[in-house]
This record gives structure tokens, C-alpha cells and sequence, in this order.
């Protein structure tokens, strides 16, 4: 496994579509233009005044750089990263040269004071200072992926679940030795996928695939106390997720809400594809125990801080519980092959 230090840097461009990107652009960039208005303006006095006028400078070409790059986004990622950063630097120099022109076209701009290439420097130059922001951000998180294989291997296949695993199968060698085999074999399986590189995304359908190895094996030691109902509407198997995003959803169900239950009870597992979006839900009865309110909420977290690595603000965790049943539900960006970030 490799380590913390060792772990890739991003060498993309960043993801235009995303939500909290174009928010961090948009709030990087009325920044610096409070900045700037402060220092033109030499005091508080005057400095609202002034940033108006730069915001009404800046705003538009701004967003239509965003927009521009959000239509263009899979043909910038397929350039080499040095071309596609002077690629983006390119549009935001040519919106605000449109920018310029149209107002000096209205005649809202002294022509005597601004010209082309004042326009198109101020345009590449924000566009500079912004990608080199994000490529800092990015740099910074690069760390926190690698991390983030550790935490899954503590969070999802923890260590009472091998442990009794492992007695379920010696208690199957003697009587039933081609079913230990085949159990040893899944949880090798596990294993791999935990040790898995979190930046190899992985098709819908092998994450289910996991996700049923699992379930036979806490099948060997629950037995009919553990049922399972799986409904699948309409979603395109070929959707990248994270990999292990469902199955620590499952585990938690299986242990805070049918192990800690006399009778056991079902866990209902729920795939939906809404608009963009896929829902993963995850319900089970609600067994309210201090080993379940205490458990769950280091779940849950690992669970969210894996969702803002992944996706950003692009994700969310809902949770639905009452005194009959406990529901966590993810909502992610559908992604596939060809739209795939490439991390």
C-alpha cells in the first residue's frame, strides 16, 4: 500500500460542472475584487462604491468563462494539462475583451484608459490566479485520498466482522469443507477490494457484486436472522462509484440494527436514478442500543468525509430514522466512463 507522501498528485484540470468548484471560483474571485477595490479606494470610504464597479467589471466575462468551460470540459480534459491551462486562460482573455467591447460599444468605458489588451491581461491573469488556487487545493487533498484508504479499512471491514467471519468458517470445515473454501475465498475478495486504489473507480454492478460476497458470508453466522430485499430501478450498471461506498452502508446496517436484534430483521437495499443523480438506500429496523447511537456516528462521518473527498459538494448523506426503522440514504452525480473526472 502505498503512503500518504507517496500518493499521486491530481494532474487534471478541474471539473467545471462541479458545484463547489465554480463556488470557490466565484468566492476567490469577488476576493480579490474587494481587494483590489480597497486598495483603489484608499479606506473603507468609497471602497463599496469602487467594488460595484469592479464587480460590474468582472462578473459578467466571468460567468461566461464558467459557462464556456462547462460546455467544453471533456474536450479540456483530453488535452495535455499544459495546453488545457493556457486553453482556460485563452477563453477568460476572450470574454473579457467581449466584455470590454460591448461596453465601450454603450459607451460606458473610456477608451482613452482601457484598451484590448488591458482587457484580455486582466482576464488571463484572474484566470491564472484561480488555477493555480484550485491546483493548490487539489495538491492539498491529494493526502487526504491516500488517507482515506486507511480510514476505509478500519471503518468497513473491521475486525470483529474477521473474526467472525473466520469462526463461521472453521465451524464449516469439517461439515461442509467446499462451502469454507468458497467462504475463504470472498473474504480475500473483501480484502482486495479494500486494499484497492481509491482513486480506480469501479462499475455499479462489481460493487453490488461485493457487496452480496458480503452478505453470504454474515449469512453463515446469522443465519435466517439476516434477510435482505434488493430493488434495482432502472439504473445503468455501468455507473463509477468509489469504490467500497456501499458496502460499509450494509455492514453498518447488519451491525446496529440486525445482529444487536433478538429476531434478527431485513435489510432493504434501494438503487434509483433520479434526474443526474444516483440514490444508494440503505434501511433496516431501528434498534436504539448504546452500541448502535454510538457506533453509527463514527460511521456516518467516515461516510460524509468520504463523500466530500470524492465528490465535494456534489454528494450528500440524508438520514430518516424513527422509533421503527433506521434509513441512510447517498445521493451522487451519475457518472460513467465517458464523464468520468479524471482523478
Amino acid at each position: 500500500m502505498a503512503s500518504i507522501s507517496q500518493n499521486p498528485l491530481p494532474n487534471s484540470l478541474p471539473d467545471w460542472r462541479n458545484f463547489g468548484i465554480v463556488l470557490r471560483v466565484l468566492i476567490g474571485a469577488n476576493l480579490a475584487l474587494a481587494l483590489a477595490a480597497l486598495v483603489q479606494a484608499g479606506g473603507l470610504p468609497g471602497w463599496l462604491s469602487r467594488y460595484y464597479v469592479l464587480a460590474a467589471w468582472c462578473e459578467p466575462p466571468l460567468l461566461g468563462a464558467i459557462g464556456l468551460l462547462a460546455l467544453l470540459r471533456d474536450q479540456l480534459w483530453r488535452l495535455p494539462i499544459r495546453y488545457g491551462r493556457l486553453t482556460v486562460m485563452a477563453i477568460a482573455a476572450f470574454c473579457a475583451f467581449l466584455q470590454y467591447h460591448l461596453w465601450l460599444w454603450l459607451g460606458l468605458v473610456d477608451s482613452e484608459r482601457w484598451g484590448n489588451w488591458q482587457a484580455g491581461l486582466l482576464g488571463t491573469a484572474l484566470a491564472a490566479l484561480l488555477l493555480h488556487y484550485l491546483e493548490l487545493r487539489a495538491r492539498a487533498h491529494s493526502p487526504a485520498i491516500a488517507e482515506a484508504r486507511l480510514m476505509a479499512l478500519n471503518a468497513r471491514i473491521r475486525p470483529h466482522f474477521l473474526f467472525n467471519a473466520i469462526n463461521a468458517v472453521l465451524s464449516l470445515i469439517r461439515a461442509q469443507p467446499k462451502q469454507a473454501e468458497s467462504a475463504l475465498e470472498t473474504i480475500s475478495d473483501l480484502f482486495r477490494a479494500a486494499l484497492r486504489d481509491p482513486a480506480d473507480w469501479l462499475p455499479l454492478s462489481e460493487e453490488i457484486s461485493l457487496c452480496r460476497q458480503y452478505l453470504e458470508l454474515e449469512k453463515l453466522r446469522l443465519g435466517e436472522r439476516l434477510q435482505v430485499e434488493w430493488d434495482i430501478r432502472s439504473v445503468p450498471l455501468d455507473t463509477l462509484i468509489p469504490p467500497l461506498m456501499l458496502q460499509p452502508l450494509v455492514e453498518n446496517a447488519v451491525f446496529h440494527g440486525i445482529e444487536p436484534a433478538p429476531d434478527g430483521g431485513t435489510i432493504r437495499i434501494i438503487f434509483m436514478r433520479k434526474d443526474n443523480d444516483l440514490v444508494i438506500e440503505v434501511a433496516n429496523q431501528h434498534c436504539n442500543t448504546p452500541r448502535q447511537s454510538a457506533g453509527n456516528q463514527i460511521a456516518l462521518t467516515n461516510i460524509r468525509e468520504r463523500l466530500a473527498l470524492y465528490y465535494d459538494l456534489e454528494a450528500r448523506l440524508e438520514i430518516d430514522q424513527s422509533d421503527t426503522h433506521y434509513r441512510i440514504r447517498i445521493v451522487l452525480p451519475c457518472q460513467t466512463r465517458n464523464n468520468h473526472y479524471p482523478y
